[in-house]
């Protein structure tokens, strides 16, 4: 893959969000926020809007590839819907975390999004999601599925000729009511009869069900194929099933003997709840509860970090200091790097804002 992936392997998990509460995020003002090209016209109607981050520039990802994410990069997403009451615009504004994803890619992404936030006159809820591990929210902005792949902004993979491309496998996983796609190394000890999986040879794809695959694992496999065929035009595909086909098949033969075997398994299971206090005089997260959390419990004059067990919701009281509000965000990105799972969605809901996923994870 050489050329095809940054030349150094970045950690996101690493960083400890120092852009957060800098004097570059503390500049982050409405006068700079009507100047960035990028925003005009953003959140002005219904439907889906995508950027990505591209050497501290917010540039605009193509709508033939919304669903699409490269785990080298960062990427803003605005989703914008009317308010069934009052037919107000209402939106929800994610940035988006690749595996790979530099400091200076996911910094800029984050205080970004702020700014986005700001343009929009504060009316955003903020999202914060890592590779793999998305909210249900941000999946069902496509139906087709996500689809992780291997590189980024400065590999200009995107940009090689078919015929020249290095052979790819993607992997189909359903996971609740979404298939997710993702690229895996091309191990064969990684196609395993319960997935479905394509392999993109350029100009030859070819798609595997594995024969305890799912009807819907197979159905997406199929619109992927589609897709990839007509934006190729002289690309050809054909399906394979499982157990008939052959080892001596170009299928096998164009896999890795010697790719490595390791994937991304993190665990996404349910964790205990938690209710924390951001504390700036001391820099720590105050535990205030363990276990359910309220409404009641929560103060205007604070900020707080709820981990519902799935997400952690930063709630940001109307009276809180203007520190408290700019470091919630960073605090529960650095409580969860300490907590071992990382990964997880954070939502940041300021009071009074109406946000389901928040609402459901409070005490009844």
């Amino acid at each position: 893959m050489t050329g095809l992936v940054k030349a150094k392997k970045y950690d996101w998990t690493d960083s400890n969000m120092a852009l957060f509460g800098s004097d570059t995020e503390k500049q982050v003002k409405k006068e700079s926020a009507q100047t960035e090209p990028a925003w005009q016209g953003a959140g002005s109607a219904p439907g889906l809007k995508i950027w990505r981050i591209e050497q501290f520039e917010v540039k605009d990802w193509p709508t033939s590839k919304y669903g699409q994410f490269y785990n080298g990069d960062s990427y803003i997403v605005l989703n914008t819907y009317k308010d069934k009451e009052s037919d107000n615009l209402l939106h929800d504004v994610h940035f988006w975390i690749g595996k790979n994803s530099t400091q200076d890619e996911y910094g800029t992404a984050a205080y970004k999004t702020v700014e986005l936030d700001t343009y929009l006159d504060d009316v955003p809820i903020q999202h914060r999601e890592c590779q793999g591990h998305e909210s249900s929210l941000f999946k069902s902005y496509f139906p087709n599925g996500i689809t992780t792949m291997e590189g980024g902004a400065e590999s200009g993979f995107s940009h090689v000729a078919p015929e020249e491309y290095e052979a790819r496998l993607f992997k189909f996983v359903k996971e609740q009511r979404n298939v997710v796609v993702r690229q895996i190394p091309r191990c064969p000890a990684l196609v395993v009869p319960g997935d479905v999986y394509i392999l993109d040879l350029g100009l030859k794809i070819y798609q595997y069900n594995g024969e305890e695959s799912s009807p819907m694992e197979r159905s997406k496999a199929m619109q992927y194929v589609g897709t990839i065929k007509s934006e190729r035009g002289e690309a050809t595909s054909q399906v394979l099933e499982g157990a008939t086909t052959s080892t001596a098949h170009e299928f096998w033969t164009k896999l890795d003997q010697s790719a490595d075997e390791d994937i991304d398994d993190d665990d996404d299971g349910i964790e205990d709840k938690k209710l924390l206090r951001v504390n700036t005089d001391t820099a720590q997260s105050e535990l205030v509860k363990d276990g359910d959390f309220a409404l009641n419990d929560l103060k205007s004059d604070d900020v707080f970090i709820c981990d519902s067990g799935e997400t952690v919701f930063v709630w940001v009281g109307a009276n809180a200091s203007g520190a408290e509000k700019r470091n919630g965000l960073p605090y529960a990105h650095n409580y969860l790097r300490g907590s071992g799972r990382p990964w997880r969605s954070i939502t940041v809901v300021r009071e009074g804002q109406r946000c389901p996923q928040f609402d459901s994870a409070l005490a009844a």
